[in-house]
């Protein structure tokens, strides 16, 4: 039996309709930004159903594939960094980089139209993410630095027998998810506002803040003390992977929750909702691996500066401004003990999390430049949990109503990376895109702790 494959129909590049005076200038990248040039590109997409009534699929996708073009043009005018393309200044004496995104001097960002002989269900209905997803998204396997040479915003609108995906990758060294999906969310209000090919301004209700914040002791841009890119970009391929999702519905979290805080002595629920849900994953995945006790185990968030700035950035602030959180024990601590002792030490690890913390770390890299590399050899089991179920990912409709789900690409993923999102019926819901060696999926699958915790979700089509 063949398999079927994603065929690339046509391919295009959308601009802004106009660049103001504003965009005409260079945009810097600030310490958060530089940290991912070895990254991958985030890339996380839609499924949609087909419209129900629909007679004329050829008239339906070019109808669609024209308005999502032209509501893209105008989206890059609020979005413009993306429409342009990463340049680096090189000096030799002493030896310098300093990388930046030239906003004005570029092709735009890419448009792909693709076709997969497979149903939603065919894509959906696998206990794994079949890999033929990782195909839904362009960019496959780039780094951020990439960006010199490949649009920093690609995306591709696959059809489907039955349904359509859209799938976005974006620079990561010039936005991180909170500035991806204010991207995602504007353009679906544009969409939605059904501008005619002439109309150029349409009020969007989260303007993003494109003034990057530095530091007061450092002035752009940033010189890295590098003399070539090899210094600071890698490569990475993943191993083979299990990729599924696990449905937590909210009375399940909330009965976490309530756990952690009991177990805690924390009689006023401070341990939140996602620190609860966190510690029951990083201590599940940490017995699954079978790991030595005395070995050392991390859990890593990623947390949003933005809030915890004096003063705060603004949340449509748009660039990076995350930071990794870490509550780091050995294994026979995390085992030994409850979920409330977990779920406190990544309390006490985001509660510690404040201004004063986030500029001594700034002072720090701006002393001994970091940039993160993937696969890293380390000498401790990390669990790494990424995204945030609180983005609104779901009111993105795009004239097809609700989305079915949410997929992501072959991007950053490794052996106990988690990626949050939110529930398809809300209400406080969580769903988890675990990534593991196949041995440990299958031990996971196996907990009683864990897989109690995992809710049934309910038939989306």
């Amino acid at each position: 039996m063949v398999t079927p494959v994603v065929q690339r129909i046509s391919e295009c590049f959308v601009k802004p309709p106009y660049l103001n005076q504003v965009s005409n200038q260079i945009c810097n990248l600030t310490p958060w930004d530089i940290t991912m040039l070895s990254m991958h590109y985030i890339q996380k997409g839609l499924v949609f159903k087909k419209p129900v009534t629909l007679v004329d699929q050829h008239h339906f996708m070019q109808n669609l594939l024209e308005k999502l073009k032209h509501s893209l043009s105008l989206t890059l005018s609020h979005f413009y960094p993306l429409a342009g393309h990463l340049v680096t200044h090189k000096t030799q004496n002493p030896p310098s980089y300093a990388i930046f995104v030239d906003c004005n001097n570029s092709d735009g960002a890419r448009f792909i139209y693709a076709t997969l002989d497979m149903t939603i269900a065919d894509i959906l209905s696998p206990v794994d993410v079949p890999p033929i997803v990782h195909s839904f998204f362009d960019h496959h396997r780039a780094v951020n630095y990439d960006g010199h040479t490949m649009p920093l915003l690609s995306i591709q609108v696959t059809e489907l027998v039955d349904g359509v995906f859209i799938g976005c990758s974006m620079n990561h060294a010039v936005g991180d998810g909170t500035s991806y999906w204010n991207f995602f969310n504007t353009w679906s209000q544009i969409f939605h506002a059904q501008p005619q090919a002439n109309e150029y301004e349409v009020p969007v209700l989260h303007q993003p803040v494109h003034n990057r914040w530095f530091p007061n002791d450092c002035s752009p841009p940033i010189n890295l003390p590098f003399k070539h890119h090899h210094e600071f970009i890698s490569r990475f391929e993943a191993p083979l992977l299990r990729e599924r999702f696990f449905h937590f519905s909210a009375d399940s979290i909330a009965k976490l929750k309530a756990r952690a805080n009991s177990e805690a002595n924390s009689d006023t629920s401070k341990v939140s909702s996602f620190q609860s849900l966190s510690a029951l994953v990083w201590r599940s995945i940490t017995r699954a691996c079978s790991l030595p006790h005395g070995q050392k185990t991390i859990c890593r968030l990623a947390a949003n500066n933005r809030s915890r700035m004096e003063p705060p950035l603004s949340h449509e602030y748009f660039g990076n401004s995350i930071q990794k959180l870490s509550a780091e024990t050995t294994v026979g601590e995390l085992l030994e003990n409850d979920l409330g002792w977990a779920a406190w030490k990544l309390h006490l690890s985001v509660k510690r999390h404040n201004d004063k913390v986030v500029l001594q770390s700034l002072k720090e890299w701006l002393q001994s430049p970091l940039i993160y590399q993937l696969g890293q050899p380390m000498n401790q089991y990390v669990v790494m949990i990424s995204s945030s179920p609180r983005f609104n990912m779901y009111e993105n409709e795009f004239g097809m109503e609700k989305a079915v789900a949410i997929r992501s690409g072959y991007a950053n993923k490794f052996d106990g990376k988690v990626i949050s999102y939110p529930g398809r019926e809300g209400g406080g819901s969580i769903e988890l895109e675990v990534c593991l060696l196949p041995h440990i999926m299958c031990a996971l699958e196996s907990d009683g702790e864990f897989m109690d915790a995992v809710s049934v979700s309910n038939p989306l089509y």
